[in-house]
This record gives C-alpha cells, structure tokens and sequence, in this order.
C-alpha cells in the first residue's frame, strides 16, 4: 500500500518541477550577468588601455585630453579612504561589540537593530544630502576631505556592524563560558578571546564596505567634491577630488577621447580596489591561521 496518495504525489512532482526550472532561471540570470560584465570589462579595456602610462597617472587633469591625468584624484581617493577606514572601522566594530556583548535586550535595542538593518538599504545619495547639512554646513567643514571621510563613513556603518554582529555571533559560546569560568571579566573575555576569534569575519565585512566606499560618487557629489584639481590635498580640511568623481567629469563631456580617459580611469580605479582588497584579504587570512 503506499504510504502517499496520487493527488500528493501529483503535487510533489510539480514542486519538483517547479524547483527544477527555478534554478534553471537562476542560473541563467547569474551567466547571463556574468556575460555582461565580461562585456563590459572587455569595452573598458580596449577604450582605455592605451591610455594607462606614467604619464597619466602622475599628471593633472586637463582640458586638453592628451595632457589629462589622474594623479590627484588617485591621492584623494587614497586620502579618502583612509580616513573613512579610521573613522568607519572602530566606531562600526565598536557598536557591534557592545550590541552582541553588553547592550541588555529591551525595546531599545531592539529599535537600534532595527533601524541599522533599515540604514543599510538607504540610497547612497540620501547619505549625500545628509552629509551636506550636517558636515559641509552644519558643522562648518566645508567642501572637505573630512566632510566626504564622515559622509562614506556614515554610508557603509551599517554594513560594517551588521557583518560584524555576524561574525560575533559566529563565536562558540563555550569561548565565553572558559573565559569566564577562569576569573575573566565580560570586558577581557571580549576583548581577548570574542574578537580574535570574529576577526577573519569581521574583516571581510571591512572589505565589502570599503569596496562600496570607494567606488561612490553620489554622495560626494552631494557635498561638493571638485571636478578639476590641479594640486594635492595635504590634510584633512584641504578640498579635493576622487577617482569616481573625475571619471564621471570626463564621461560627461562631448569628446571621445575623453570617454577614452574615462575607461583608463576605471582601470586604474579597479586595480586600485583590488590592490586594497587584496591586502585586507592578507591580513584576514594570516590572523586566521594565527588563531587556527
């Protein structure tokens, strides 16, 4: 006698069916994005590669397509996001250890997780708009490194915590009960056991945040990032410009050739992201394998 009637077993083929061809569309989604981003790397690539030489990267920008370079804008990213990670990274790393660790559950809390869980779905160009009333005017920073640092810092906080909580949670709970069955206090059990233990995590949330930091133009459009700098910035409160935002001026204009520079400049703004993703991946697995 069978243990399923017809009618159930009708209805477990269907949903194997259905199952089937759903990952049949998934996939097809996935290489069918894939095939466009081949595309379009492969477009960047032969617009822009001849224009890659020592000349571009260690001159101004021009009017002149032949002179242009993109030497202050690759400083100021640099300079950028720099201080986005001194800013971003403790302050993020920081509220998510006092969430998971200390923070006692209530309503409270719970309206804190709440709205970082809503902060990380805002569009970029409300961060923008935020950072230029709070930063450029309220607090009088003008149109500086420091406003554009605190504006990216603000925009990737919510994914550096949520990562963060993540890779805190992660941690067998038997960590904390040996620390503490040994005399430690709940501030040296965090600090000496939860976070080298979450740190392989914690770090690859760093990186997607930064990865998305670095290639925003948004928001520093918001607070007025300069199109055309002709000199460096040499501290915090000196104007300045970025990679997205010069690469973006070139796009807008008419000539082809500067579309050319524009196609260089993204070139250099991908080798650039993974230079640093490369080297935060380093860190990551050494202390992985130091803790392992």
């Amino acid at each position: 006698m069978s243990l399923i009637s017809e009618k159930d077993r009708q209805k477990l083929i269907k949903r194997k069916r259905i199952a089937f061809l759903f990952s049949k569309l998934c996939a097809l989604i996935t290489w069918t994005s894939v095939l466009l981003l081949a595309v379009l790397l492969y477009q960047v690539s032969s617009d822009g590669f001849g224009w890659v030489d020592w000349q571009f990267l260690s001159s101004f920008p021009s009017r002149f397509p032949e002179r242009a370079g993109i030497k202050s804008a690759i400083v100021g990213t640099l300079w950028l996001i720099g201080l986005v990670a001194l800013i971003s990274i403790p302050v993020g790393v920081s509220s998510a250890l006092y969430l998971e660790e200390f923070a006692k559950p209530g309503k409270l809390n719970k309206f804190i997780e709440v709205n970082i869980s809503n902060l990380a779905g805002v569009p970029s160009i409300v961060y923008g708009i935020l950072g230029l009333a709070i930063f450029v005017r309220f607090f009088a920073l003008e149109r500086s490194l420091l406003s554009g640092a605190l504006t990216m810092s603000l925009l990737i906080l919510p994914v550096i915590i949520i990562a963060s909580r993540e890779a805190i949670r992660s941690v067998p709970m038997s960590i904390r009960y040996a620390a503490f069955s040994l005399g430690a206090t709940r501030w040296q059990t965090t600090w000496a056991h939860v976070l080298p233990a979450s740190f392989p995590g914690i770090m690859t949330g760093v990186i997607l945040a930064l990865s998305r930091a670095i290639g925003e133009t948004a928001p520093l459009i918001m607070i007025g990032a300069l199109t055309f700098v002709a000199f460096l910035p040499a501290g915090p409160m000196d104007s300045f410009t970025a990679m997205p935002i010069q690469i973006y001026n070139w796009v807008s204009r008419p000539q082809q050739e500067f579309h050319d520079l524009a196609a260089a400049g993204i070139i250099v703004l991908l080798i650039v992201l993974l230079l640093m993703n490369a080297t935060a991946i380093y860190i990551r697995n050494k202390t992985e394998k130091r803790l392992k």
